[in-house]
């Protein structure tokens, strides 16, 4: 619940603390005083739109802070730790307090404050669904929705409800993922099998040429010393007969390197310091021998090089190159696509057995589907009948003595994440009226008193923690106000209610009774709110009443309506 709030700069609101806390709470004043910037604070604190307009006249910004009293470890309290802001437990009782803050400046930019932290307004909303339900003239056109109507019966419909709906949404999730895959799979079927054909040719190409990896750079290596084989053997048959020329004997490095040897071995035998150069030179000749006989061995080679062998290595180097245009533009892309050809070939080969059994799966979702359906449809027709008697009893309280709520739910034809029902308000305001949707069937204050019958009656079995009405009084008055007065004290005893009424019957009933006061010197008009107890608050009974606060007659139904509410209350409680 809110314990507080307080506001500065917003609207004629110079500065004011609202103190709430638990029951109702009713907020009263002059027109325009500032009633309504109650309700635009609470807004602003719930992530409503930010509006620069709302900033009061010469202030740079307006700002809001709130404080509540929650679960320390309920669902907004993890909320807000997630967001980076902290809540301060009470100790042992499991509460704790959380502060949230907007301000908005005169240019329109707007800061949210989540538990001390800075958060996006976002983080405000979702932690709105679970604090506050607000309703006004804008709530009022929500509650026209079919997606809110279904959501009012849904809440009626028992504490098991939410199991049966979600045994419903699992089924109808499962049913339409497999659905979705069949229909992707039936539509591309041509296109897959078209794949298939095409991967077949491929891999038959791939496997008749068998590349192997790197044999695209040997053949080009190998076709290039084929086509210079000339060149080759001239350049080895110079090289060779260079090193050891059989018809020049005596002018080769070999028989030069060889006298050399013996020479300096001669001298050897004279100067010990030539004995390694004689053995560098026999080593020498060695080496040249070795390489003489190599190049040999590489002429003999040349000439076994058979004459087509080239034209076969073009042959097959153009078969690669087709095979890398086609599937490469590596030889290493071409052999990838003949391995993993084979996994989508099964794959795709596999869409047969696939199709059947999804086909299969559907089927079994359907009847599945079909039977959690129905389930959820009697549940909730049995809801519906169930709440709109109990909310035509509530309006025959409320002035609306011949009015009667009707709600139907019918099959819209095809299943939808929260079943095929649609749900519709139906209102008879008076008898022999045929029922019309409440869009075109009840004005604004009736809508008001049917969306507080709605609460009224679901609210025992699943209240949200606070509640605030603006204006849920609109066009009625007299015996119907006091009603009012009384449904809104009943949904108290179950959760914080706040109301701004300009109905004296209404706020005869508040636990707790604020009023907006205006002043103005003027040039300035100025707004702030006091909480009201005794005199003060039968005098403005009174002027709700009559006008005159200080009236005797007024002052004396006022304190008759006082004593009316705190009776009722007594018997009640």
């Amino acid at each position: 619940m809110i314990e507080e709030i307080e506001i500065s700069d917003l609207g004629v609101i110079a500065g004011a603390t609202l103190p709430l806390g638990t029951g109702f709470t009713a907020i009263t004043g002059e027109t325009g005083a500032g009633k309504t910037m109650v309700v635009t604070a609470l807004g602003l604190l719930l992530g409503g739109r930010a509006d620069a307009g709302t900033v009061r006249s010469g202030a740079p910004n307006a700002r809001v802070d709130g404080r509540w009293v929650i679960s320390e470890d309920g669902a907004v309290a993890q909320r807000v730790r997630e967001a980076g802001g902290d809540v301060d437990g009470f100790g042992s009782d499991g509460l704790a307090e959380l502060t949230l803050g907007r301000t908005v400046t005169a240019e329109g930019r707007s800061r949210a404050q989540v538990g001390g932290r800075s958060a996006p307004v976002g983080v405000l909303t979702e932690l709105s669904e679970h604090l506050v339900a607000v309703h006004g003239q804008s709530d009022q056109l929500r509650l026209k929705s079919q997606a809110a109507q279904r959501d009012a019966v849904d809440r009626a419909a028992g504490d098991d409800f939410d199991q049966v709906l979600a045994a419903y949404i699992e089924v109808f999730e499962r049913w339409r993922s497999h659905t979705r895959e069949l229909e992707e799979l039936m539509h591309d079927r041509a296109a897959r099998a078209r794949e298939a054909d095409e991967l077949r040719i491929a891999m038959d190409e791939i496997e008749q040429a068998a590349p192997q990896p790197g044999e695209d750079d040997e053949l080009a290596r190998t076709a290039e010393r084929l086509a210079n084989v000339e060149e080759l053997r001239n350049t080895a048959t110079l090289a060779r007969e260079s090193l050891s020329s059989e018809l020049a004997e005596g002018d080769d490095v070999l028989a030069l390197l060889d006298a050399a040897r013996r020479s300096v071995e001669r001298a050897a035998s004279i100067d010990d310091a030539l004995s390694p150069i004689a053995e560098q030179l026999t080593n020498v000749s060695y080496a040249a021998s070795e390489a003489a006989g190599e190049l040999s061995s590489y002429l003999a080679s040349l000439d076994a090089d058979g004459s087509n062998e080239l034209e076969a290595i073009n042959e097959r180097r153009a078969l690669l190159s087709t095979l890398m245009r086609k599937y490469g533009p590596s030889l290493d892309d071409v052999i990838i696509t003949l391995e993993r050809g084979s996994a989508r070939l099964l794959e795709l080969d596999g869409d047969s057995d696939r199709v059947d059994e999804l086909t299969q799966a559907v089927e079994d979702d359907a009847e599945q589907l079909r039977s959690a359906s129905e389930r959820l449809t009697d549940r909730r027709r049995n809801a519906a009948e169930r709440l709109g008697a109990r909310i035509s009893d509530e309006l025959t309280a409320l002035a609306m003595p011949d009015a009667t709520v009707v709600i139907e739910v019918t099959d819209r034809g095809e299943y939808a994440r929260f079943g095929r029902d649609e749900v519709a308000f139906l209102l008879c305001p008076h008898a022999g009226s045929r029922p019309r949707p409440l869009a075109k069937g009840a004005s604004g204050g009736e809508l008001s008193r049917v969306m507080l019958a709605i609460e009224v009656v679901i609210a025992a079995s699943d209240p949200v923690p606070t509640y605030v009405f603006d204006e849920v009084d609109a066009g009625v008055g007299g015996a119907a106000a006091i009603e009012i007065g009384r449904r809104l004290a009943r949904l108290a005893e179950h959760a914080q209610v706040i109301v701004v009424t300009h109905l004296a019957q209404v706020a005869a009933f508040a636990s707790n009774h604020l009023t907006v006061v205006k002043e103005s010197d003027g040039f300035v008009t100025r707004s702030s709110i006091t909480r009201l107890d005794g005199r003060q608050r039968t005098e403005e009974m009174a002027r709700l009443l009559s006008g005159l606060s200080e009236s005797d007659t007024g002052l004396a139904h006022a304190e008759e309506l006082l004593e009316l509410a705190q009776s009722d209350s007594r018997v009640v409680g």
